[in-house]
């Protein structure tokens, strides 16, 4: 029995490719916030990139779309994912935490967009920035705000 529809299974690869690309590059930036306090991680971000770049590749791939149809899927998406990163933000009287982890959410989706386009370099860039930036920064930021008292110094 035949159902009549064809499968091209070099598009089943090329995508799966894509996806899994997206999905590891999420996963320094996911590894970094796994390590610290941070409401999102290791399961987060690759999952985020993966969603991005599956999204992307269906707009990308359909057989009438335009680019006014791919700009406003990736609009659709870049608000779906600010949505995700606001619930990372926790604010506690004048205290707010988890902006870090929601612009890196943000930045994750525009990682597997960014694949799903073929856009690797970018994508490369994108992860390999976000993750020096939350290696590097988060500690010199916390030297900041926390420096050591006089007082405390033993002489």
């Amino acid at each position: 029995m035949e159902t009549g529809v064809s499968i091209d299974w070099a598009q089943v690869v090329e995508s799966l490719v894509r996806v899994v690309v997206a999905f590891a590059l999420a996963i320094p930036v996911g590894w970094e916030r796994e390590s610290g306090t941070s409401s999102a991680g290791l399961r987060t971000f690759p999952v985020v990139a993966m969603a991005a770049c599956g999204y992307a590749l269906i707009v990308k791939t359909m057989p009438d779309a335009t680019a006014d149809s791919q700009a406003r899927l990736l609009q659709g998406l870049l608000a779906g994912i600010g949505f995700i990163g606001g619930g990372a933000i926790v604010k506690n009287g004048s205290n707010v935490r988890g902006i870090v982890t929601a612009a890196s959410i943000w930045n994750t989706g525009a990682i597997g967009a960014s694949v799903a386009y073929g856009r690797e370099e970018i994508a490369i860039v994108l992860s390999l920035l976000n993750f020096l930036t939350l290696l590097v920064l988060t500690p010199l930021e916390k030297q900041l705000h926390d420096p050591v008292e006089d007082d405390d110094v033993e002489q």
